[in-house]
């Protein structure tokens, strides 16, 4: 007797299309035209509606929104980053610019000094209105001379020869031929000058005027000259002055720019004020050939 049962055997699944698009890529070739990247796009979604099931998810559109913030972003920092680069080569290139400008002025200045110099004699002052030279330096204002003199490290104050005269200055080394041995370019006041070693490096030397309203042009009589024309006091040692000695310094330089200029000086401008005031009075005079000095 044949018994039936209910049992069926289940036959196997077949691999869904999904399961097997995920083990098995597809590839995806299209072209893109930059002036209608949006056709490309099209492509690109149709390819994909065609070959998966990704666009049928509920928030298919929130994960394709996210991809293209992400992208939109990438495509800013790169275009910022650019921007940035392009930013910094301008400013290098600025900075270039100014150095080479820069460069050139100093040249062309040190030419100019030169050629100023040849033509003068005069040597320009250096920054403390003074003049550099090769054994020595020395500096000034209205009141002092400051001189600086090399000496071996180590010098100690009784191997120096210092003799600080009215009208002579001898310094150097004992058992040595002087640094500086001659008149002076203007009388100092003796006792109110004196001397010290600095770091055991240098003597300094600080020398009083005798005559406090006058530039120095050298410090011994026969070395180089400076321009006194070109000195250039500061302020601050200006509001250090009685008002008539300051009144005479500020004239002396407002003199002295004036000459550099090729223009008349105070004296000259206040005889041009006094002539011009005749003959304003004086009308009835021919002043056609008079010539302002």
């Amino acid at each position: 007797m044949a018994i039936i049962s209910d049992y069926q055997e289940e036959e196997p699944k077949k691999p869904s299309a999904s399961s097997s698009l995920a083990a098995k890529p597809v590839s995806f070739t299209a072209s893109l035209d930059p002036a209608n990247p949006v056709g490309f796009l099209e492509k690109v979604f149709d390819f994909i509606a065609k070959e998966s099931d990704f666009l049928v998810k509920e928030n298919a559109d929130k994960e394709v929104a996210a991809i293209v913030r992400v992208a939109k972003e990438k495509s800013k920092k790169k275009a910022e980053a650019e921007a940035q680069k392009v930013e910094n080569k301008k400013k290098e290139e600025k900075e270039t610019k100014k150095v080479v400008e820069k460069e050139a002025m100093e040249v062309d200045k040190k030419e100019d000094v030169k050629d100023e110099e040849a033509g003068s004699g005069l040597k320009v002052p250096n920054k403390g209105n003074g003049l550099d030279l090769e054994n020595y330096s020395w500096t000034q204002t209205l009141q002092e001379v400051t001189v600086n003199v090399p000496v071996p490290s180590g010098t100690r104050s009784k191997f120096v020869v210092c003799e600080i005269k009215k009208n002579h200055l001898k310094v150097g080394l004992k058992g040595q031929p002087p640094v500086i041995d001659g008149e002076l370019f203007q009388a100092v006041k003796p006792d109110d000058c004196y001397w010290s070693i600095e770091d055991n490096r240098s003597i300094s030397i600080l020398l009083t005027k005798h005559n406090q309203m006058e530039w120095w042009k050298s410090l011994v009589k026969g070395d180089p000259e400076i321009d006194t024309q070109k000195v250039e006091p500061e302020n601050s040692k200006l509001s250090d002055l009685d008002p008539e000695t300051r009144q005479t310094v500020e004239k002396m330089m407002f003199d002295q720019r004036q000459k550099a200029m090729g223009l008349p000086t105070s004296d000259e401008l206040q005889k041009q004020d006094v002539l011009k005031k005749f003959m304003s009075e004086h009308p009835e005079m021919d002043f056609s050939k008079a010539k302002l000095m």
